[in-house]
């Protein structure tokens, strides 16, 4: 009987229009707070998903800047590289030791002779993309494994080859050509015979093994030089925006292919940021207009409400028909945008997944969190305000 007399106050003095206000303000703000979040949980997922992880990305070879001031002096110093081993964007940082002597390499067959002369780096084996059983040396072994980039194998094929009519060559090929390499020092030549076990898209350096290097540079290298000119960083983002700083403030430089994603990060930032922002200003907007609501609804009835109470009602049955009476609506709205978003979701991971990059088909945990932590809010909201003017 109580329940159905408020039921016809209430419904009598409700202001539809102010009721479709509040409801249109919480649905737009609780859409942008929400897409801001799962906005930011797609893009982690892109930078660290495990579908996504590119290996190449994540290692950067660093060297100086050859400019006017640096020409001749481009070797890190023991501070520079501890300076960037306290880096909080650095995982592990791994010196290239150049060689200190002088190659030159010969091979090839009657059609495809060559010669040149040579360089070698070597770097610790946590820090190369390839792995064969080759990948060894000591002072027994029949040969020096090599590794090439791929790059160079590239540049022959594509370009090379194609100005020069010579054939094109396969891995395959070039891993079972013979080598000959030929230390040169002040006490003659030292032939030594190589392979090519392996091509690195991650460092464009002709590489042996270190074990081999630091033998090689002792036997038949001079110490005129023996600072490291270029590192090899391991990082989780090779786009952070710190990162990119870092290299710009101190000199370095690096392939920045692999650091152009940090402009992309930002504008990301930016636009999650403003989403979220003025997502939160229209909750606060939404929920005064929400309060506003109910107090002019409890107001426009209040002498009403005052007689049902003097008659007997509890202002405990009024709390909770009052509750129920606009609490429900706000249940129905966020699970309205999660449904909008979450059909977005689906369409936003289809497109992706044609382009190669991939994350979730599904709403994230977080999103849903902060769902239910805005939908406690609203709680609290519409309690303590209908508490406040039932006292009244």
């Amino acid at each position: 009987m109580l329940n159905t007399l408020l039921k016809k106050l209430i419904k009598a003095s409700a202001g539809r229009t102010r009721f479709i206000m509040a409801v249109t303000g919480l649905s737009v703000a609780l859409l942008l707070i929400l897409a801001a979040v799962q906005l930011q949980v797609n893009y982690n997922s892109l930078l660290h998903g495990k579908t996504n992880q590119d290996s190449v990305a994540n290692f950067l070879v660093l060297n100086k800047v050859v400019n006017e001031k640096t020409v001749g002096a481009t070797t890190l110093s023991d501070q520079e590289i501890n300076e960037l081993k306290q880096q909080s964007f650095v995982d592990a940082v791994g010196l290239l030791t150049p060689s200190r002597f002088k190659i030159s390499a010969e091979g090839g067959d009657g059609q495809l002779p060559f010669y040149t002369d040579l360089f070698f780096e070597s770097v610790p084996d946590a820090f190369i993309d390839v792995v064969d059983k080759d990948w060894t040396w000591n002072d027994q072994s029949q040969f020096i494994p090599i590794i090439i980039p791929n790059m160079f194998l590239d540049l022959y094929n594509f370009g090379f080859a194609t100005s020069q009519g010579l054939p094109q060559l396969t891995q395959d090929l070039i891993k079972n050509m013979p080598l000959k390499v030929n230390v040169r020092t002040s006490l003659g030549s030292f032939p030594y015979y190589a392979k090519v076990v392996g091509f690195s898209d991650r460092i464009s350096s002709v590489l042996v093994p270190q074990v081999f290097m630091d033998w090689a540079n002792q036997r038949f290298g001079n110490n005129t030089n023996a600072k490291p000119s270029r590192v090899v960083i391991r990082t989780k983002d090779a786009g952070n925006p710190e990162l990119v700083k870092y290299l710009a403030d101190h000199g370095l430089t690096t392939d920045a292919d692999k650091t152009r994603f940090s402009k992309y990060r930002q504008i990301v930032n930016t636009v999650v940021n403003i989403s979220g922002v003025t997502g939160f200003l229209m909750l606060l907007f939404a929920l005064l207009i929400f309060t506003l609501f109910i107090q002019l609804t409890i107001a426009s009835c209040k002498e009403e409400i005052i007689l049902l109470i003097t008659l007997g009602a509890a202002p405990t049955q009024l709390y909770r028909f009052l509750m129920r009476r606009f609490f429900p609506s706000n249940i129905v709205v966020i699970v309205a945008v999660l449904v909008v978003i979450s059909i977005l979701q689906f369409v936003l991971a289809n497109v992706l997944e044609a382009q190669s990059m991939y994350i979730p088909h599904f709403l994230s945990a977080y999103t849903i969190l902060a769902a239910l932590v805005i939908l406690i809010v609203l709680w609290l909201v519409n309690s303590s305000t209908i508490k406040k003017y039932i006292r009244q």
